[in-house]
């Protein structure tokens, strides 16, 4: 019997890397079974080894917003290689991707180039703690901003206990300067402000979570955390590392008119390459070392190739921006489907979705936190998971991850996935009256 290649890949990936895999949700430990192994993507699709084609609602956890292999970012790169692969020094186009950014981003006035979404997280939170000479921050819990110390912290008992680890290598002290609350609870946050005086440096949110599912931020909370920030002299961060250049031209902030004093942002800033930016108000970025006290470097910070991927990217998007309706028009439809199937089913699970992100929870209940999203029957999604994918259809290997559509996705693919997804749902059903 002959084994199937991603099995066989996966079984020599365990000898070598740790869970076989160099991120755990690759793995599909959450909904069982053997992961992919991607051989190559173009459009819509993605093929695995084994010679399978998938209509696929990743697009690389959000930066293939064009879809994939979109031929003015390949021909971007292919031109930018013949210039070598990397410097160590200043280019050109870290300038026009600055300039770019800026431009294209209400809140931004300086921005500096990093290598991932981690790294920008991670420099935003030195660079406010430095500005403001406090150490604590606000986090919200199911909101994921990279594997830095400072964010793999669990809420405490109470609105206004200290965090501990999630992860073991996280020091205490590092739990002790992060603060934890409820998502879509100013309450909650305030309490740990009035609790913490003059303590608070940031709040680091993300506008609209796409890390327990998608989950939308209700009227007004937004606002009150900027209400919240301005009252207590702390800095405001959205992490726009998924939502960044998705939601609109600039972002959640522009799609909901909130603007922060810094913002971190990911993937799409290169095409999908890897990359990673923090920007804000120009006398915050100042502080950032050569210009000022906080030290932060990077020797492959605004490579040559990422830059030249990304300013394919981001010029289309500027100069295009009819696909923010296409992108919108296409989720509405999509989530409209969903619920159409499931009224029709007699089912009541919950699907949100603002623009070109959604997820199907579930769960009957309204999801808009961690404990809600929570409440969702983690083994019914694995079996969702596998009945689309036996249909054609690549989904995120967890419950609580958004899905991604692209403007590759046309009606057609649209119908597709809606039929698989009934489908998927009576099979379901079926096993589980």
């Amino acid at each position: 019997m002959n084994i199937p290649t991603s099995q066989a890949l996966f079984e020599k990936a365990n000898q070598f890397i740790p869970g076989g895999v160099n991120s755990p949700v690759r793995a599909f430990k959450a909904v069982g079974g053997t992961p992919l192994f991607i051989k190559s993507a173009k459009g819509p699709y993605i093929f695995d080894e084994d010679g399978n084609r998938y209509l696929e609602l990743i697009n690389s956890w959000g930066p293939m917003i064009l879809g994939h292999g979109h031929e003015l970012v390949e021909k971007a790169v292919s031109d930018a290689v013949q210039h070598s692969f990397s410097f160590g020094a200043p280019t050109r186009r870290e300038v026009e991707m600055a300039e770019r950014i800026v431009g294209m981003v209400p809140s931004v006035e300086k921005v500096r180039m990093v290598n991932s979404g981690t790294e920008a997280t991670m420099s935003a939170i030195r660079v406010a703690r430095g500005f403001t000479g406090r150490d604590k921050i606000i986090k919200f819990e199911g909101c994921y901003h990279g594997h830095a110390d400072s964010f793999l912290i669990a809420a405490g008992s109470g609105a206004v206990t200290f965090g501990t680890p999630d992860s073991p290598g996280v020091p205490k002290g590092v739990a002790q300067d992060t603060l934890t609350a409820p998502y879509n609870n100013l309450e909650a946050v305030q309490l740990l402000v009035d609790a913490n005086p003059g303590q608070i440096a940031a709040i680091i949110i993300e506008p609209v979570v796409g890390n327990m599912g998608c989950v939308l931020p209700e009227t007004g909370f937004l606002e009150g955390l900027r209400s919240i920030c301005d009252k207590e002299g702390i800095i405001y961060i959205f992490d726009e590392v998924m939502t960044g250049f998705r939601l609109s031209k600039g972002g959640a902030q522009e799609r909901f008119g909130v603007l922060p004093d810094m913002t971190t942002l990911g993937k799409i800033i290169g095409g999908g390459m890897p990359v990673g930016a923090y920007g804000g108000k120009e006398e915050i970025m100042n502080y950032v070392s050569p210009a000022g006290p906080v030290y932060q470097a990077g020797t492959l910070s605004g490579n040559p190739i990422a830059m030249a991927a990304g300013l394919a990217m981001l010029d289309y998007l500027d100069t295009h921006q009819e696909i923010y309706l296409q992108l919108d028009q296409s989720g509405v439809k999509l989530a409209q489907g969903f619920r159409a199937s499931m009224e029709k089913l007699g089912l009541n699970y919950t699907v949100n979705q603002i623009g070109s992100m959604y997820t199907l929870f579930f769960t009957d209940q309204v999801v808009r936190d961690f404990p809600s999203a929570k409440s969702s029957d983690l083994g019914l999604y694995g079996k969702y998971f596998h009945a689309m994918l036996n249909r054609g259809i690549y989904l995120g290997a967890s419950q609580f991850e958004s899905m991604f559509l692209s403007t590759a996705l046309e009606d057609s693919h649209l119908e597709e996935i809606m039929r698989a997804n009934e489908e998927s749902l009576k099979e379901i059903l079926a096993e589980h009256p």
